[in-house]
């Protein structure tokens, strides 16, 4: 398809898409203490699934949700997810005790989970080779407003509004979006080669549900309690079933050898990375800001805006330098590193000033990086499968955003107090992103190694058995390695 095919247009009511299923996750944190005290009278455990079910739910069902969408229609399944985003958000508001709130994020976090992977395909294919990393910019800029969004949204309801009204004004602005796609968005091409294999779907949601669990409730019922590693056990053997049965499979969800490709694995390991410091700091920001410096939830919300400006301006510098993704990739990363190492210096008396400087270095480290993970991760796939690619990388996003929470959650709760761990948990993420950072850019120069000068390309359809060998009853080879 031709590059001119992606209009302004279209690209603002994608992103706009990807930025308010992104909102959501972050949202109900700020809203925990008036949901605490509401007239729902939740539990502890209540409260704690209010928050994770739209995650767990949403990075489960990215997979076989992009790959629908390759399957059956982008844009049809871009129209379902908002829909069915509008009807979770509607279950919360008007939910009259605890059980409904959750299944209405559950149900939320299933739409969001058809919504991101469409948008980011539906940009692919429009955007034509020329006009993908600029593409890529505004839509990981996007993701990151989400983040931002959400913290402002969730604050200035929690001191101004209620939790209701957050939840009820998510149902017409999804209808909006729902008129904005059917108007400005065109249908691509369907894949017949895309296949929903539903034993490895539901093998490889049931094994990233549990292992999400695991990493989410981990701080909470410790590490090694029972349940927990069942939870971690049962993920790893549903992952390894997965892995059997597509191998064995002639029409696979897809093929695992995809990531015996170097820029896949690292890639992919750099989009968990950089989202695991980004929602450490989310998670740190609002106790340190809350807690340490006495802000209100909504002054907390908008303390944290300084993230905006290197999201938006550093990834237009970062689309000139597509062509050499290593040196940005790393220099991305390193920067959300350092400036994590930067806060874990900063206490109650420390000026907000040198607080948000610390916040624009991870910003602009954020900026620089995540629109070259993210051509990575979609371009180390054919074209026919850009849905599931996107889906690929938004769960390894996801993954490692519960992972740096969990992490985060653990060093401040081995700590007696607020003031005390705050610093320490910094410092732990900080060095764990930067002992990545130096494996991910490792990883690219392996990439770089192994394929060549050309393009990246990926596996061709042939060799994921989707192609058409493998329709004419061919025997599919192994994937051949992803080509620069």
């Amino acid at each position: 398809m031709p590059s001119h095919a992606l209009k302004r247009r279209t690209l603002l009511a994608l992103c706009a898409c990807a930025l308010v299923a992104q909102s959501m996750v972050a949202a109900v944190n700020l809203l925990i203490p008036q949901l605490s005290a509401s007239s729902l009278h939740p539990t502890t455990g209540e409260i704690l699934w209010t928050v994770d079910a739209y995650v767990i739910v949403f990075a489960g069902l990215l997979i076989p949700a992009g790959a629908l969408g390759d399957r059956y229609g982008r844009k049809g399944a871009l129209l379902a997810g908002l829909t069915l985003f509008a009807a979770g958000a509607a279950l919360s508001a008007l939910a009259r005790d605890p059980a409904p709130l959750i299944a209405g994020r559950g149900v939320c976090g299933a739409g969001a989970a058809l919504i991101t992977p469409a948008t980011l395909s539906i940009l692919m294919h429009l955007a034509g080779p020329r006009g993908r990393a600029r593409a890529m910019a505004s839509w990981t800029l996007a993701l990151g407003l989400g983040g931002l969004a959400g913290n402002l949204g969730g604050g200035l309801a929690g001191q101004f509004a209620s939790w209701r009204a957050l939840f009820a004004a998510m149902v017409p602005l999804a209808g909006l979006l729902v008129v904005a796609v059917a108007v400005t968005t065109p249908r691509t091409a369907r894949s017949p080669h895309s296949n929903l294999a539903p034993a490895g779907t539901l093998l490889l949601t049931g094994g990233l549900v549990a292992v999400l669990f695991g990493i989410i409730e981990g701080p909470g019922y410790g590490w090694t309690s029972p349940g927990i590693l069942l939870a971690f056990a049962a993920g790893a053997l549903l992952v390894a079933l997965f892995t059997v049965v597509s191998l064995r499979s002639r029409a696979p969800l897809f093929d695992p050898r995809v990531f015996t490709a170097p820029r896949l694995r690292a890639a992919t390991l750099g989009m968990a990375t950089g989202f695991f410091g980004l929602f450490s700091l989310f998670y740190v920001n609002s106790q340190y800001l809350q807690g340490l410096k006495g802000y209100g939830p909504a002054r907390t919300g908008v303390a944290i805006v300084p993230l905006i400006v290197g999201m938006a301006l550093v990834p237009r510098l970062a689309a000139r330098w597509s062509a050499r993704p290593r040196p940005v990739i790393g220099g991305g990363l390193a920067l959300i590193g350092t400036g994590l190492l930067g806060l874990s210096t900063a206490g109650a008396g420390t000026p907000y000033p040198l607080y948000a400087c610390w916040l624009l270095v991870i910003s602009a480290g954020t900026g620089l990086c995540m629109p070259a993970l993210t051509l990575g991760v979609v371009t180390s796939l054919p074209p026919h499968q850009a849905g599931l690619g996107s889906g690929l990388g938004t769960s390894a996003r996801e993954i490692g955003a519960a992972l740096g929470v969990a992490v985060t959650g653990t060093v401040l709760a081995s700590h007696g107090d607020l003031h005390g761990g705050i610093a320490p948990a910094l410092r732990v993420v900080g060095l764990l992103v930067l002992a990545a950072t130096v494996a991910v850019t490792i990883g690219y120069g392996r990439a770089d190694e192994d394929s060549g000068p050309a393009q990246a390309a990926g596996p061709a359809p042939e060799a994921t058995g989707t192609g058409p060998a493998h329709a004419r009853g061919e025997t599919a080879t192994a994937p051949r390695r992803d080509v620069r």
